[in-house]
C-alpha cells in the first residue's frame, strides 16, 4: 500500500514519465537486506518501533530522481540513533568534500566510511553512482565506490549518489541518499593551476532531526545540516506553496527546524 502511494505522489508531478526503479520500502529487519523488495510473504507493518528505510525514485522529462531516507515513527534506541549519526557524518564529508580536479570518486569513498570504521562498523556497497538525466539512474562513467578503480575522473556537470549506510542484520537497515552535482570550488589557493571541485546538493528532503545523535556531529557539521534544512524550507517550500500544499509545508517547516549540539 505505502509503495503504491509513493508511486501516485510521483505520478502527480509535472513531467513526470515513469519510476526510475522498484521502491525500496523496508522497516525493521528487512532494512538491513540492501536491495529489499517487498512481496506478500516479506512484508511488515510500519510500526512505532522499528526503523523505516525508503529508497525511491522517479524518470521526469527534466530528469531523475533517487533519493533514500531513513527514520523512525516513535522513539529511537540509543544505538540506532548512534549508528544513524555515524552514517550521516559519512553522507556530510562527501557531499562538503573539496578535491582536486581530476580527482576519481573511488578516492573519496573511505571520506564516507571514515566515521564508522573509528567505530568498527562498516557496508557492503558502493558510496554512489552515477545518475543519467532522464536515462540510466545507474549510469558510467563516475561514482564512488571502493570496488573499481576505472571510473573516470570527476568533472563540472557530472551527477552522482551520495549513499553511505549501515546494516544490522535481523534488526534494521540505516541508508541517506542525495543526489549530488559536481560543481567549481573557490579554495585560497590553487596548486598547479589544476583547480578544485565540491558538491551541490540536487535531492532536497529532510533528514530526521530526532534520530541525529547532534552531541556527536562537529560544529561544521551541525551547520552543514542547518544549510542544508534551510534550502530545502526554501525551495521545495516554495514550490509546496505554489501546488497548495498547505499541510505537507507545515511538515516541512516542522522537519526543518533548525539542530545544535544540544539540542
Amino acid at each position: 500500500m505505502f509503495v503504491h502511494e509513493i508511486s501516485l505522489s510521483c505520478s502527480q508531478q509535472e513531467s513526470f514519465v515513469d519510476l526510475s526503479f522498484a521502491t525500496i520500502s523496508s522497516t525493521g529487519p528487512n532494512g538491513a537486506i540492501i536491495h529489499y523488495k517487498p512481496t506478500p510473504e516479506t512484508n511488515r507493518t510500519l510500526s512505532m518501533n522499528e526503523i523505516y528505510l525508503l529508497d525511491s525514485g522517479a524518470q521526469y522529462k527534466d530528469g531523475t530522481t533517487d533519493v533514500t531516507r531513513t527514520m523512525h515513527f516513535g522513539t529511537p534506541s540509543a544505538y540506532e540513533k548512534e549508528c544513524f549519526t555515524y552514517v550521516l557524518k559519512g553522507h556530510i564529508a562527501v557531499s562538503a568534500a573539496i578535491f582536486p580536479n581530476g580527482t576519481k570518486g573511488h578516492l573519496l569513498d573511505s571520506f564516507a566510511r571514515a566515521a564508522l570504521w573509528d567505530q568498527g562498523l562498516d557496508y557492503l556497497h558502493g558510496t554512489g553512482h552515477g545518475v543519467g538525466a532522464f536515462l540510466n539512474v545507474h549510469e558510467g562513467p563516475c561514482g564512488i565506490s571502493y570496488k573499481t578503480f576505472a571510473d573516470e575522473p570527476l568533472e563540472a556537470g557530472m551527477i552522482v549518489s551520495d549513499e553511505p549506510g549501515y546494516y544490522e542484520d535481523g534488526s534494521f537497515g540505516i541508508r541517506l541518499e542525495n543526489v549530488v552535482l559536481v560543481v567549481p570550488a573557490k579554495t585560497k589557493y590553487n596548486f598547479s593551476n589544476r583547480g578544485s571541485l565540491t558538491f551541490e546538493p540536487l535531492t532536497l528532503v529532510p533528514i530526521q532531526a530526532k534520530m541525529i545523535h547532534t552531541h556527536l556531529l562537529t560544529p561544521k557539521e551541525c551547520n552543514w545540516v542547518n544549510d542544508y534544512h534551510k534550502k530545502c524550507r526554501e525551495v521545495i517550500g516554495a514550490e509546496l506553496e505554489r501546488q497548495g500544499r498547505h499541510e505537507a509545508l507545515q511538515w516541512l517547516i516542522r522537519e526543518t527546524e533548525p539542530i545544535s549540539k544540544t539540542h
